[in-house]
């Protein structure tokens, strides 16, 4: 995977975490910078360590499937890309009149919670990795540091921005992954 296809991917990869933190900056009162560098590393170091749990997994199964890794790759990019467009496609559903009410802080425990459930997408993308042969250690802090940056602007601009670019960040993060699926399998496929 080459320096761009690999800033490609850590950017897409935080997609999914900046629109859900364009909300979570929206439902925010006064958020100031050191609160939204907080909930941006905690993403950030999740959404690192994902791919990593995936890369393992995938390492794993290498053997097994080496003749199809290029297909597997590009099967799970396209489908994590179509799901995230679909999910920024999706009308989001009556707000909770609670959650305008949201503290100034979260507790670590729910920003954790809310940066498992968007980098479950970055796991199934480790499995790829494993399969592209790239160095998990430099995309995992790609990635890392990629969602740190975005959240942390989420968080800030959540206020200002709505949710509106929020899904229309999902759907082109989305676009980005099947068009990478697209070039592991095109590559595979040229040099075969």
């Amino acid at each position: 995977m080459n320096p761009a296809s690999l800033f490609l991917l850590a950017f897409a990869m935080s997609t999914d975490a900046f629109a859900a933190s364009i909300g979570k900056g929206a439902a925010l009162k006064r958020t100031r910078f050191p609160e939204a560098l907080r909930i941006g590393m905690i993403f950030g170091t999740i959404e690192a360590i994902t791919p990593v749990i995936g890369w393992a997994i995938g390492l794993a199964a290498t053997h097994f499937v080496s003749e199809w890794d290029h297909w597997i790759a590009f099967v799970l990019l396209a489908g994590l890309g179509s799901h995230m467009i679909w999910a920024g496609l999706k009308p989001d559903g009556p707000r909770d009149a609670g959650e305008a009410q949201a503290p100034a802080r979260r507790s670590f425990w729910l920003v954790a919670a809310t940066a498992l459930a968007t980098s479950i997408d970055a796991m199934a993308v480790g499995v790829t990795l494993a399969f592209a042969n790239v160095n998990i250690l430099v995309a995992a802090a790609a990635i890392g540091l990629a969602t740190t940056l975005m959240v942390t602007i989420g968080i800030m601009l959540g206020r200002a921005i709505g949710s509106l670019i929020g899904k229309r960040a999902e759907i082109g993060g989305g676009l980005v992954l099947i068009v990478i699926g697209c070039m592991v399998l095109y590559e595979h496929l040229a040099a075969a």
